[in-house]
């Protein structure tokens, strides 16, 4: 077991979950650290969905574990009829057993069954809660980092419920020292992990206790042993965000997280380009799959376009009628006259709507929308992949975004 700890790197693995907004700039963050930290192996753990960043992290040494969960979930049945809604309930938490069982799975290749070494450590954004509790398992250190303030409070009766039903917990959080886990850490972020949500899993799966800092056998406190609050990393700055007193001492404001330029292309031609910063005015280096948005930015009418993104919003449920939508932007270009740019995200059913609207104007071959169409008389201009939005929103009159990445 020894020669084992020896011979192997320490590990640092990034744990992230959500839509890319979510998950890439701790991709960026694991890939930065690889490059500056050679003595780690250093994974990266998130959906498949992303896989498409293991070309970018390949090249930083980073090793990407995909797990097979979706992004983001739909938070209510498309069709509410009919009876749809117990199934769909039933599979969302199919869904979320399957997820947390990987994820398991995978950590456990990930450091093996020998005693972990000092100087791994677990990072984690805040849907991957699960990473909490698998790093308490292995008695592995845990941090957080998000590109965002925690985007969850604790409901108003939450402090009366816990200090009612874990009197000592309570105790115990409330009399920490400082910098040690405190009740400040529990309502800035930590509380779900105290409700039944993950403990029945800490509990079943885990064999752990039900609740953080708390013996697995007896349920109580674990007095003898304070660990120290948890570092929180925001990639946000303080200028645009206010630091409130009562937050955590532990939480540390670092500073907006960019993404590498190549990153934020759908394409690798693109990425890979010395002179990103000049497509669209240089025929010659012009990429395929964007040159007919380049040509869309480019044209001469006197106003420019407005850009409308959606991200994860189709895939959460919240596009629930494509063709209105779509019908909305038709009334108000007629209006305005303003011409559009939409980024579907890849969201199947906006897709299918915008090929429906094209083929009743114009007969064409179905394809993937890579390069892009134009529908309304060649006022929207819908797109399927990603270019950077600092490029982009310098040749817009204004962006219309839903409030992720």
């Amino acid at each position: 077991m020894e020669e084992e700890s020896e011979r192997r790197k320490a590990i640092a693995l990034f744990i992230a979950f959500g839509t890319k907004g979510d998950v890439y700039p701790l991709a960026a963050i694991a890939a930065a650290f690889a490059r500056v930290q050679q003595h780690y192996s250093v994974v990266l753990m998130s959906h498949l969905a992303h896989e498409n960043l293991s070309s970018h992290l390949i090249k930083a040494n980073v090793s990407y574990v995909p797990i097979n969960s979706p992004p983001a979930l739909s938070s209510e049945p498309h069709d509410t009829q009919n009876g749809t809604e117990k199934p769909f309930l039933e599979e969302k938490e199919r869904i979320k057993r399957v997820h947390r069982q990987e994820c398991h799975s995978a950590f456990r290749s990930i450091f093996g069954k020998d005693s972990c070494m000092e100087g791994d450590f677990v990072v984690i954004n805040f849907f991957a809660l699960e990473g909490w509790s698998l790093a308490e398992l292995f008695q592995i250190r845990c941090v957080v980092a998000a590109p965002y303030v925690v985007p969850y409070s604790p409901p108003s009766g939450f402090e009366r419920q816990f200090r009612k039903e874990l009197p000592g917990l309570y105790k115990y959080l409330k009399e920490a020292p400082i910098g040690k886990v405190s009740w400040s850490d529990v309502t800035h972020w930590m509380w779900p992990l105290f409700t039944e949500e993950w403990g029945s899993w800490r509990y079943e799966e885990l064999n752990l206790s039900c609740y953080p800092f708390s013996d697995p056998v007896t349920d109580l406190p674990i007095w003898h042993s304070r660990p120290p609050s948890p570092l929180v990393l925001y990639g946000f700055s303080k200028e645009i965000v206010e630091c409130p007193d009562y937050w955590p001492l532990s939480v540390r404001v670092c500073g907006f997280w960019f993404l590498p330029n190549a990153w934020q292309f759908s394409c690798n031609k693109c990425g890979d380009n010395p002179f990103t910063g000049r497509l669209g005015t240089d025929d010659s280096r012009t990429c395929s799959n964007h040159s007919e948005l380049y040509t869309f930015i480019s044209s001469c009418e006197p106003a420019l376009p407005i850009f409308v993104g959606l991200s994860s919003v189709g895939s959460m449920g919240f596009v629930r009628d494509p063709i209105a939508f779509l019908r909305v932007l038709q009334s108000v270009i007629q209006i305005t006259g303003y011409r559009f740019i939409i980024f579907t995200a890849g969201y199947g059913p906006l897709d299918a709507a915008i090929w429906t609207i094209a083929n009743r104007s114009h007969s064409s071959e179905k394809q993937p929308l890579h390069a892009g169409i134009s529908i309304f008389n060649g006022k929207l201009f819908c797109f399927f992949g990603m270019v950077p939005y600092n490029w982009m929103f310098q040749r817009c009159a204004a962006a219309i975004h839903h409030g992720g990445r």
